[in-house]
């Protein structure tokens, strides 16, 4: 799988760009503030209709546009389509697969897939629970583009049923009796929903744990005395043990887990109408970074939580490889934030990539295995390099 070609209009500081790469490395050089992170962003926004770098869609459109566009042809087993999205401001977003229209733009999840690295990602290790447990389903969604309309599900009855909530307490402070039965629906969804998710995520990190083990071996070397694991923290953990189904080589059964959902919301009713919120469920999770015995986030060095946060995407990439589709590799700025040995071991797996599309400020900062193509971006203009 690569990418063949992007085209962009109107998208972050682009008014337009188009640019031809090839398999293998291929390297934009410029310095910070001329867009090259922009054109990365667009390749990793095709791959998950997500930003590595904000929450919403608005700040991808250039000042004074009204839509931007993405459009990338993507190459995967001989096989060549493009894929346009059109991102507007305040409406939905349209997506074509070689200029026929698709029903909801989450279809065109699958074509390309990407692991992105940027310097964002120390995050995963020092930042709060909920940029881990995006990266599980990110990942998720790379894995079966499905886990899309899973997660969003799950968000949209999320929302509204913290919304129930919030009024059925307000009604029983005041003495009212709120409006029970329909929260017993919501409850419903909620766990089928739940379910899928949270069993998804079980399973997800089962299989992961042993790439972030090897990768951060890798990663760290001789430093790595203390070996790196993960584990999934849910809200409901007592009451899915011992049936949620990771050992053993077992996949997590979604309907049991609906049941250990549905238990215990029912068991913390009270305190949710006190608190107007959901209180269990993969909203309230946490995947635990571990080193040796101890947690990586507020124990990790400096150097160790950017071996940490290396392993987790090379860990990503490797298991979507075995899974028998090896993702385009995106190296968003890194080299510059990594000591000589983290480099080297970054520039092992990447010289080995389908294609690999890196970032850098100079271009003293790529290793010279992974020289490729080279682009210069600067003045609103990329230009090919040699």
């Amino acid at each position: 799988m690569y990418v063949r070609q992007l085209q962009v209009v109107d998208f972050r500081s682009w008014e337009h760009a188009d640019l031809t790469f090839e398999p293998g490395p291929c390297v934009l050089i410029g310095a910070n503030g001329q867009g090259k992170t922009n054109l990365v962003e667009a390749i990793g926004y095709t791959a998950t209709l997500g930003s590595h770098r904000v929450a919403t869609d608005a700040p991808m459109i250039r000042h004074g546009a009204q839509r931007a566009i993405v459009r990338t042809a993507v190459v995967n087993e001989g096989r060549e389509l493009t894929i346009e999205l059109e991102i507007t401001a305040g409406k939905a977003n349209r997506a074509r697969v070689n200029r026929g229209p698709v029903p909801r733009p989450r279809d065109v999840l699958g074509i390309l897939r990407t692991v992105l690295f940027a310097p964002e990602d120390l995050a995963l290790v020092r930042g709060d629970p909920g940029e881990r447990r995006r990266f599980l389903d990110d990942l998720l969604v790379l894995r079966a583009p499905r886990y899309a309309g899973v997660r969003s599900d799950y968000e949209r009855v999320l929302r509204q049923r913290n919304a129930l909530l919030k009024t059925a307490g307000a009604a029983r402070r005041a003495g009212a009796k709120g409006d029970i039965a329909t929260l017993d629906v919501w409850d419903g969804h909620l766990a089928t929903h739940g379910g899928q998710l949270l069993a998804a995520r079980l399973d997800l990190v089962a299989d992961l744990a042993p790439h972030v083990l090897a990768a951060y071996a890798g990663v760290a070397g001789s430093d790595s005395g203390r070996p790196a694991s993960i584990s999934y923290k849910s809200s409901i953990a007592e009451s899915l043990e011992p049936s949620y189904g990771v050992s053993g080589g077992d996949r997590a059964d979604p309907e049991i887990v609906a049941d250990a959902l549905l238990a215990a919301m029912a068991a913390n009713r009270s305190q949710e109408l006190d608190r107007g919120v959901s209180l269990v469920g993969p909203h309230r999770d946490e995947l635990e970074l571990i080193l040796g015995e101890a947690p990586a986030k507020g124990y990790a060095s400096h150097g160790e939580s950017w071996s940490y946060a290396l392993a987790l995407r090379l860990a990503a990439y490797e298991l979507l490889r075995a899974e028998g589709t090896e993702p385009v590799l995106v190296l968003d700025d890194v080299f510059a934030e990594l000591d000589r040995r983290r480099r080297t071991r970054l520039a092992e797996v990447a010289a080995a990539a389908e294609q690999v599309l890196i970032t850098a400020a100079v271009a003293e900062d790529v290793p010279s295995e992974l020289a490729g193509t080279r682009f210069s971006v600067a003045d609103g203009e990329v230009r090919r390099a040699g």
